[in-house]
């Protein structure tokens, strides 16, 4: 073990001195009149060999002419003239692909028919598959298709618009259907809104076209129904009836007029008539954006509505199903669906939905305290880490990491990585932050500490970086653009209770909390109304005698124990474990049957103190970030890399939170975007599900119902439960 941790110790010490880690990069250059292999290669910062081995078609300099085609090995940044930057500037000016597809080339395909068959050019698909500007295309290559937002041919003409002021409980999506257009339609009218958050306040502005009237002229775009007129009707008591003046029915339905009036048995024109049930915003309704290439049936089967029901709540759909179109659903669907704020997400594979264009650029900030270790001093080395948990955490957590980052790089992602010792101290990390350029950085993990944190988040925040924290639940300042990967309390505790709301039948409860844990008793009660409070003396120990009288002989005991105190969990587990063995009333021995549960699991449940046989006798179960790696796969790496050692669940901790920044900064290169369509994933030991808390941060509410259960702890799934996975 001693050997182990030393060298891991080696290691960061070596990470740390080496240069940045990453995959090769490459750029594309078109040479122009005038170029030659050696001014290329000046500008680029790198040697004519290595252009030569980079395109082996070009045997020489000579070969290098006006208009080829060059990969160039990045080592440096290239220099770049006015011209360039001037061109740079206009590209990014262009529209963005909103994400991307893959296609596997089939035999006789062709650049120009896959050009045709997604409707983009030929520079667009180069630009996004780099090697076919120096290969052919080949059967079974694996392409990566841009995708862009539909551009609505009327888009550049003069339309009439007006100003929409955002109503409580409304969201860009419920607007975008109300007003029949897409989310980048919004974005286009409305360029000021944030482009990596979806929050709109109520009383905001928006630039939104103006609802289409009744003109004969704008019939097409209208959704109408044909309408036989029955005995004694009238035009305004139909057009109070279909909410539309009298002189509209009749501009729809000219032969009104030649007839003379309304007449009996005439079939005229009429809007369809909208729903009543209420406000379009999240309180009512809930929301699907609909996607490229899919159909009426598929979208009835994922969102789980019958067609009559969708084209209800959606008459718009009688003119046709469009990518971008927002269809609104039943506020009750959302039981059976994965909604994030009022959202409906699209179960997203992100191992499948990799855009190997991405190259993201990752830095650690974590406490190594190398300032500290002695790599000389092997014991003293090893005496540090065991009594240093900060210091044993980072190690532990980095070398995860590490495997997360072989796991990537496996897939086909470069990954330009930075790793700094914080030392924990604030003012080291200042002089970091002084120093070093995080220009292009898209996302930070770490420091630890709040101090530290709140140092990076700040700086970062100028930046729009997002920062992970690895440990912490929440901070005493708000900032917008932190991902706290360990949920809050409150959010451990309601799933905890909502659990056993599911699984109660009239059992006895009894709640044992200390002083400081009031806000936990609070919750129990306000769920089990019912409940006994348990006398504790002096915060400490238990009334034995009171208790015991508490305890039901005909019903199940639920004990709750809500403290952070090892003897005091001890002593009730050691009580608890007794009393639900057999137990002597009078003359007859009677079943006691006792389970012991908490909102606020804590290290003093797994103190040496304790006896895990009492836990797995009482079935203790309780709810918890982390669960036993049930990923064989990142094990074996693990100990594949570091000599046969098998993970903690600080390493466990490393490789999951790493592995879901990659995986999602792979999918999309912007975090803050990601966050809003993939909900929850989970990997060897953690789950992430953020929700974003506007101004404060973004916050995880993945968690689990962990169990004792004959000495090993497992994972609790009430059937009823929908588990998302990655």
């Amino acid at each position: 073990m001693r050997k182990h941790i030393l060298q891991l110790v080696f290691t960061i010490v070596l990470l740390l001195a080496m240069a940045p880690v990453s995959a090769q990069n490459y750029a594309t250059h078109a040479v122009k009149e005038g170029e030659t292999l050696k001014s290329i290669s000046q500008k680029y910062r790198v040697t004519p060999y290595s252009i030569l081995q980079a395109n082996k078609e070009i045997k020489s300099a000579s070969d290098v002419k006006e208009n080829t085609i060059l990969i160039i090995p990045l080592n440096g940044q290239p220099i770049k003239d006015k011209e360039e930057t001037k061109k740079e500037e206009q590209e990014e000016e262009e529209v963005k692909p909103i994400r991307f597809m893959r296609h596997r080339v089939k035999r006789r395909e062709t650049i120009f028919g896959l050009t045709q068959k997604y409707n983009i050019t030929e520079d667009q698909l180069k630009r996004y598959n780099t090697r076919l500007y120096s290969e052919p295309l080949e059967r079974r290559m694996v392409l990566q298709i841009p995708v862009f937002p539909e551009v609505d041919p009327d888009e550049d003409k003069d339309l009439d618009f007006e100003v929409y002021t955002v109503q409580p409980k409304e969201t860009r999506w419920s607007i975008a259907h109300k007003y029949g257009i897409s989310v980048d339609s919004l974005l286009v009218l409305n360029p000021d809104l944030d482009k990596n958050n979806n929050y709109l306040a109520a009383g905001e502005e928006l630039k939104l076209p103006r609802p289409k009237g009744d003109s004969l002229k704008e019939q097409k775009t209208e959704i109408f129904t044909s309408y036989t007129v029955p005995p004694k009707m009238t035009l305004y008591s139909l057009g109070r009836e279909y909410g539309i003046p009298t002189d509209s029915i009749v501009r729809l339905n000219p032969e009104i007029v030649k007839e003379g009036g309304l007449k009996e048995g005439m079939v005229v024109r009429l809007p369809k008539k909208k729903d009543d049930e209420g406000e379009v915003n999240t309180e009512n309704f809930i929301f699907y954006e609909v996607k490229p290439k899919q159909n009426i049936f598929r979208i009835t089967q994922n969102l789980k509505i019958t067609r009559d029901e969708l084209f209800r709540l959606n008459p718009t759909l009688e003119n046709g199903l469009k990518a971008g179109m927002v269809l609104k659903l039943p506020k009750e669907k959302a039981k059976d669906l994965e909604v994030k704020n009022a959202l409906v997400l699209d179960k997203i594979n992100l191992v499948d939905s990799i855009n190997f264009e991405n190259r993201p650029k990752l830095v650690f900030m974590l406490p190594f305290r190398l300032d500290k270790v002695n790599v000389a001093d092997a014991e003293k080395a090893e005496e540090l880490i065991k009594n240093r948990r900060d210091l044993a955490l980072s190690l532990g957590f980095y070398t995860g990491a590490l495997v997360a980052l072989d796991s990537i790089k496996k897939m086909g992602v470069s990954v330009d990585v930075k790793t700094y010792d914080t030392q924990l101290d604030q003012a080291k990390v200042k002089e970091i932050l002084f120093r070093e350029n995080l220009n292009g950085v898209s996302a930070i993990i770490g420091p630890l500490a709040a101090g530290p944190l709140d140092e990076v988040a700040v700086q970062a925040s100028a930046k729009d970086i997002p920062v992970i924290a690895p440990i912490s639940s929440d901070s005493k300042l708000s900032h917008s653009n932190v991902f706290f990967s360990v949920p809050r309390d409150v959010v451990l505790r309601e799933k905890m209770l909502s659990y056993m709301e599911k699984i109660y039948k009239d059992e006895n409860i009894i709640i044992i909390a200390d002083s400081t844990h009031q806000v936990a008793h609070d919750s129990i009660l306000s769920k089990f109304p019912a409940a006994q409070i348990a006398k504790v003396i002096d915060n400490k120990s238990l009334h034995l005698d009171e208790f015991l009288v508490q305890l039901s002989e005909e019903k199940e005991n639920w004990v709750f124990l809500e403290t952070d105190q090892p003897n005091m969990v001890a002593s009730v587990t050691s009580i608890l474990n007794s009393a639900n063995t057999a137990a002597i009333s009078d003359e007859e021995t009677v079943e006691i049957n006792v389970r012991m549960f908490t909102t606020s699991f804590n290290a003093a449940f797994e103190d040496d103190a304790v006896s895990k046989t009492h836990l797995s006798n009482l079935k203790f179960t309780y709810p918890s970030f982390y669960r036993e790696s049930v990923n064989d796969s990142f094990t074996r790496a693990y100990s594949q890399k570091y000599n046969g050692v098998l993970p903690d669940r600080y390493a466990v901790r490393g490789f999951d939170v790493t592995m879901d920044v990659l995986l999602k900064l792979a999918y999309k290169n912007n975090l803050f975007e990601t966050s809003k369509y993939i909900g929850l994933t989970e990997y060897a030991g953690n789950g992430f599900d953020y929700y974003n808390d506007w101004t404060s941060g973004y916050f995880n509410r993945a968690c689990f119902i962990m169990e004792y259960d004959n000495l090993e702890i497992k994972e609790v799934e009430p059937k009823d439960d929908i588990k998302s996975n990655l």
